[in-house]
């Protein structure tokens, strides 16, 4: 297997590290929203992500639905264990990125657990996500050192591949997922599984420091992220904010229309 280049030339930069860039050279950074797909049906999960982009969500963080999903919260798992006995596939994965691109022009990560990738093909995965537009791939329980089918695959297909690192990461740990990672690195602002926090933990301001120090070049922060004033304090240190459980909730109270509300009450953190 081949090990992935440390130089990533200018020109190989993907839509969410260009997006990341430009914001940054304007003062700021990105808000990014997460949905599981199939949520509370296909159709409805493809419209309530266009609603995101439509009231300034930047860039569309989808989740296929997963039996054993070790990092998500009760709102999140909820959600996904409906899609499921609504009877999600895998392949409605790639419908939906194609769906929301079709659309809007939010680039579009799909945030999966890797066994699901393993299991469809790490290339025939990686095949399909160019296919249908998305912009690469975030992979919560792949470390780098074992990710080297991802690397190529992501490499031959021109996708994005965004790591996680926590404040228990060690340098060596921050300096490998720095390097490795294409789009950002995703700096998880505490320990412990998803949810709505009142307070985003003063560790992410250090983790996105050390990232710094590590080489990163772009660090956004998700868990916990639930307010405006909470993006806003984010983007004061780190190139994006990421909303998951929050945006979720609304969805199953409100539906659409409430969806797209925080979501322009979110954006209005950018500002």
């Amino acid at each position: 297997m081949s090990e992935p280049s440390a130089i990533v030339p200018e020109g190989a930069r993907g839509a969410v590290a260009r997006l990341i860039d430009e914001r940054r050279a304007q003062g700021s950074g990105i808000l990014v929203g997460y949905l599981p797909i199939g949520f509370p049906d296909l159709a409805t999960s493809i419209d309530a992500a266009v609603a995101l982009a439509e009231n300034g969500v930047d860039v569309i963080e989808l989740g296929p639905p997963y039996s054993d999903p070790v990092m998500d919260g009760p709102v999140i798992q909820a959600a996904t264990q409906q899609a499921l006995a609504n009877g999600f596939k895998l392949r409605h994965t790639f419908e939906a990125v194609r769906g929301i691109t079709e659309r809007c022009d939010a680039p579009v990560l799909v945030m999966s657990y890797w066994n699901p990738v393993q299991q469809y093909g790490v290339e025939r995965y990686a095949a399909a996500l160019e296919d249908a537009g998305a912009a690469g791939m975030i992979t919560p329980d792949l470390i780098p050192d074992e990710a080297g089918d991802w690397f190529e695959a992501s490499d031959r297909h021109g996708l994005e591949r965004v790591f996680l690192a926590a404040p228990s990461s060690s340098e060596a740990r921050l300096a490998t997922v720095a390097e490795r990672s294409r789009g950002f690195v995703y700096a998880v602002s505490t320990m412990g599984i998803t949810g709505a926090r009142a307070d985003v933990d003063a560790a992410a301001r250090g983790l996105v420091g050390r990232l710094r120090d590590a080489g990163a070049e772009r660090a956004c922060v998700g868990i916990g992220v639930s307010t405006a004033e909470q993006v806003r304090e984010i983007l004061g240190y780190a190139d994006g904010a990421i909303v998951g459980s929050a945006l979720v909730k609304a969805l199953a109270d409100g539906g659409v229309d409430a969806l797209g509300r925080l979501a322009a009450e979110l954006a209005a953190g950018k500002a």
